[in-house]
């Protein structure tokens, strides 16, 4: 019987990690081991999920307002406190080759005559 070839798996790339969201991540850490919580008990005090407090501290997770308010009450703390220290900013992505956000596709349609009664976001 003839051996099976296996298949070659392209590896996936690293995702990226923005300088704002590592800086988060290793602020929450520092806040978390301080607490002398888990992950595991952190997560169940936010209702958030254990993995996810993992992709926060390691900076591929980018959170939300909502839920740095849950982590902040977890910790004891406030959100100011969370980005104490991280002094990074995030450029714009307008440029084709690094484009993250989604166009706004209302703004690039024709305009309407005025008077037209039809949405222009139709």
């Amino acid at each position: 019987m003839p051996a099976i070839p296996v298949q070659q798996r392209k590896p996936r790339p690293a995702p990226r990690r923005e300088a704002i969201s590592v800086a988060l991540g290793k602020r929450i850490k520092t806040l978390r081991i301080a607490a002398d919580r888990s992950q595991a008990e952190l997560a169940f005090d936010c209702e958030l999920d254990r993995t996810y407090i993992s992709l926060v501290e390691r900076g591929l997770a980018n959170p939300s307002l909502w839920t740095l308010g849950t982590l902040a009450y977890a910790l004891n703390t406030n959100v100011a406190e969370l980005l104490q220290g991280n002094t990074n900013i995030v450029k714009p992505s307008m440029g084709a080759s690094d484009r993250k956000r989604r166009v706004n596709q209302a703004s690039h349609e024709a305009k309407r005559p005025a008077g037209s009664r039809r949405s222009q976001l139709r």
